[in-house]
């Protein structure tokens, strides 16, 4: 069996929904130019970091509206957790845990 690298990126562009310290976020969005930037440098053989937003994340909760952003590298730096697949980035000295949901949905088809 060999080992299969995971990368926060992967997941975040299949998830419908994040949990970000223990908030539910169904509003998140990717840059998908800087990603198709990022492919194409390892596509070429390149490395490729940017301190740019990569990753915006919106939670309300309660009456509060909460933000998150997180850059390229820090994004592409995030330490998988397997115990309860999990992420944790770092900015600076604050720590966030990540966790990727996707959608459920019944068939309407009949087996």
């Amino acid at each position: 069996m060999t080992d299969h690298t995971l990368y926060l990126l992967d997941q975040l562009e299949m998830a419908d929904m994040l949990l970000i310290d223990g908030l539910h976020a169904w509003q998140f969005e990717l840059d998908e130019a800087l990603l198709d930037r990022a492919e194409a440098a390892a596509d070429a053989g390149e490395p490729f970091a940017s301190e740019e937003v990569v990753l915006r994340v919106e939670v309300v909760d309660g009456r509060d509206r909460r933000q998150w952003q997180f850059t390229y590298n820090e994004v592409m730096e995030a330490q998988h957790q397997a115990e309860d697949d999990s992420w944790i980035l770092l900015q600076g000295e604050q720590e966030h845990r990540l966790c990727c949901l996707g959608a459920h949905s019944a068939s309407g088809e009949d087996d």
